[in-house]
């Protein structure tokens, strides 16, 4: 069968999350999407890790040794995932500092598979207008559904986009919150299909919670999104934490995968834009600058 074409060399050449390394047996490999490109990936006893792209002479899902494969994709592992690139990749992903802070609880919490392209989900992932009606008596309620003047900008130094001053009303901000606040959030998008989101602690008023989505392209208008959350938590255990994000994820699961259309327009006409919008008005205009096609609608020339 032949493989599918490859994308736009800006997505290509990305680091790209293919899976949790927790959930990842040693020494057997597995098998995922990658860019509508069949990708198999294992981790050892070492924790040395491996990807390929799928060949007759490695098995898709079976006993192989990662540090034999050859030749194999670059690969990295950060923030409890498994990175890989089907091009050229950065020498480095984005930094997320507080992920070394040894008093946070770092979770990666799920990887759930959804019908929407990578754009559509980091788009949905910047948007605080939808939280009281998706995310009712939990990240929202009303009368409390305004979404107040925020600020954003392209970051140039580090070719990011950054959105602060967010403030939210929450009546359940966390698995530590006890009753409802008003809660600051700083959004960043170091990469097309990742966001990392700050929110406001609510041990720690002095420090701020992380949660970051990674989203896998399996192909334009599939994923797999990959939450990882970095909290100031000495209350819950994991479980409870990854309950607690799955609750919230399965609220926008429908949202996301009834988008139309699936793909993101990239013409600044295609959708009316309202406040709420500014950080997707931005991302949108970011992606159309980086010349990225894979997962969107391009505007017209």
């Amino acid at each position: 069968m032949r493989a599918a074409p490859l994308p736009d060399p800006v997505t290509r050449d990305l680091w790209h999350p293919i899976a949790a390394i927790g959930d990842l047996r040693p020494g057997v490999a597995a098998a995922t999407l990658l860019l509508d490109r069949p990708v198999s990936y294992a981790v050892d006893a070492d924790g040395s890790a491996a990807a390929w792209e799928a060949r007759a002479d490695l098995p898709a899902g079976g006993p192989v040794t990662a540090s034999a494969v050859a030749p194999a994709l670059p690969t990295r592992v950060a923030y409890g995932y498994l990175w890989t690139c089907l091009g050229t990749p950065a020498a480095a992903l984005f930094p997320i500092p507080e992920y070394a802070e040894p008093d946070r609880r770092n979770v990666a919490a799920a990887s759930i598979g959804v019908n929407v392209s990578a754009p559509r989900a980091i788009e949905n992932f910047l948007d605080m207008g939808h939280f009281p009606y998706v995310h009712t008596g939990i990240l929202g309620a009303e009368p409390h559904t305004e979404v107040k003047e925020y600020d954003v900008a392209i970051a140039q130094d580090r070719d990011e986009i950054l959105a602060t001053r967010c403030r939210f009303f929450q009546p359940m901000s966390s698995t530590v919150a006890e009753g409802g606040m008003e809660v600051e959030y700083v959004y960043r998008v170091p990469h097309p299909f990742c966001s990392v989101l700050y929110k406001s602690s609510a041990l720690d008023p002095a420090r701020m919670d992380v949660i970051a989505l990674f989203v896998q392209p399996m192909g334009q208008e599939r994923v797999r999104a990959h939450m990882m959350l970095s909290l100031l938590d000495d209350r819950n255990d994991d479980t409870v934490i990854r309950r607690f994000q799955l609750m919230i994820f399965g609220q926008d699961k429908p949202i996301l995968e009834n988008q139309f259309p699936k793909r993101l327009p990239l013409d600044p006409r295609a959708e009316t834009p309202i406040r709420a919008d500014k950080s997707a008005i931005a991302y949108r205009r970011w992606l159309a600058a980086k010349g990225i096609t894979y997962g969107t609608i391009p505007a017209a020339a």
